[in-house]
């Protein structure tokens, strides 16, 4: 995995000075400080970011989860990366056109799910990175497939399930570079 603090210091100086936080997302069954929570949060640490994870378990509600993350004050930071796991990929989405975030991770997405009110998205961010499983039984690779054609994303398949528990240090590795890639 590159080295944050490399890539950061061959960068121009002003930038080091931006204060920048990764944003986690859950999904619908987790809980805001899971496995995959902290592991993503000390891969954003060792690259300069700060990094919170709401707690959505009050809120079963996918849109209801986007208020509550658009409610969020965000005033303070120079950077904001958006990352979300299932249903919190989809919030992390839908709430990105009005955050504006610099990068949108997403694991295993819940697009095109029935009860997830938007079907029709505007991601935007500098860069956009989808990480699906092939044997994903809750959300089909296909969904995944469908939106990274329609908004020319990267998406990286892995052999695994919806959890993607089995290959965290392909993602916690793929996250690090997608980090060090936004040049923040």
């Amino acid at each position: 995995m590159p080295d944050c603090n490399t890539i950061r210091e061959q960068s121009i100086s002003w930038v080091t000075d931006m204060k920048k936080s990764v944003i986690y997302n859950h999904g619908k069954d987790s809980i805001p400080w899971g496995e995959k929570t902290i592991q993503f949060a000390e891969v954003a640490k060792r690259c300069g970011y700060s990094f919170e994870s709401p707690d959505y378990r009050e809120r079963s509600d996918p849109d209801q989860r986007v208020e509550q993350l658009l409610a969020m004050d965000l005033s303070g930071y120079d950077e904001i990366v958006l990352i979300g796991s299932s249903m919190g990929a989809y919030v992390a989405t839908a709430a990105s056109e009005s955050i504006k975030p610099k990068g949108l991770f997403l694991l295993a997405p819940a697009f095109y799910l029935p009860g997830y009110r938007q079907t029709e998205f505007k991601p935007t961010a500098e860069d956009i990175r989808v990480c699906h499983g092939w044997q994903d039984e809750i959300v089909p690779p296909e969904n995944a497939w469908r939106f990274c054609q329609t908004y020319r994303v990267r998406l990286n398949m892995y052999d695994t399930d919806h959890r993607m528990l089995s290959v965290m240090p392909q993602l916690t590795d793929e996250f690090g570079r997608f980090l060090a890639g936004l040049g923040g």
